[in-house]
């Protein structure tokens, strides 16, 4: 067994003092918003004004959807079995995965890696659309199954205009839009775990974080919900889409 100590570069601590990436937590929490010192602890280093505008946006606008996601659909199960606010906000998270949640890193990931290729960004997005089809594979963060134009993303687009911030992730973003919809005939709005992922790569995140970011975006709204099963609904309800059909085997017995 090692007897190292553990290295971490996130926080220093010792009697009556804490650090948070070399900043004072007491400055922190007076000259910092929330959104400013989380893109502080991920990042390593403090926003610029359109970052922190941008971070803030990003942690607003996934706070909740409303009472159909698997996330939320699993706090309040949870919650509605008995349990305690963290177990069932626990729960929730725990559902957060590739296909709920998940589509912020899967964007991001493509968009870093195409982005980094020399060319105009029109034809790069022309080229991996192209790439997508011959792969069979869904560009990620494009298309809602409510939102016809996601009105967080065209905020979020909106607020990086206003600080001249459209780098090139949001740049290809927009085009890859443009090209599936001359590609495939459709016209896919890009979700805002597409506009996500697009703002967070011109931050300079790493694509891994993306459903981290996502998660710390909606720990909040999970805890809402699971507070709101106790205080105003019957135990053991009935949750999810009601009712069901078996399709299993025909009754039979045991030899």
């Amino acid at each position: 067994m090692s007897t190292e100590n553990w290295k971490t570069s996130i926080t220093k601590i010792g009697p009556g003092t804490i650090h948070v990436k070399g900043y004072n937590i007491t400055d922190v929490m007076e000259k910092l918003t929330y959104a400013e010192s989380v893109f502080l602890i991920l990042k390593g280093e403090l926003p610029s004004k359109a970052e922190a505008e941008l971070m803030n946006a990003i942690l607003v606008s996934s706070i909740d959807h409303g009472a159909t996601p698997p996330s939320v659909l699993s706090t309040r199960t949870v919650m509605s079995a008995g349990n305690s606010l963290n177990a069932a906000v626990a729960g929730g998270v725990l559902s957060i995965g590739d296909t709920h949640g998940g589509a912020i890193e899967q964007s991001a990931k493509i968009m870093q890696e195409w982005a980094a290729k020399d060319g105009d960004v029109s034809k790069i997005a022309s080229d991996l659309v192209d790439w997508l089809k011959e792969n069979k594979i869904r560009m990620p963060g494009f298309g809602h199954r409510i939102h016809k134009i996601d009105p967080r993303t065209a905020k979020l687009f909106e607020i990086a205009d206003k600080h001249g911030y459209s780098g090139r992730h949001i740049e290809l973003c927009k085009a890859i839009r443009t090209a599936l919809s001359e590609k495939t005939g459709r016209k896919l709005p890009i979700s805002i775990d597409g506009g996500i992922a697009a703002v967070i790569s011109d931050m300079g995140f790493d694509w891994r974080l993306g459903k981290g970011i996502f998660i710390i975006s909606r720990v909040p709204g999970l805890i809402a919900h699971a507070f709101e099963e106790k205080t105003r609904e019957k135990p053991m309800r009935k949750l999810g889409p009601l009712p069901f059909d078996y399709d299993g085997p025909d009754e039979r017995e045991i030899d």
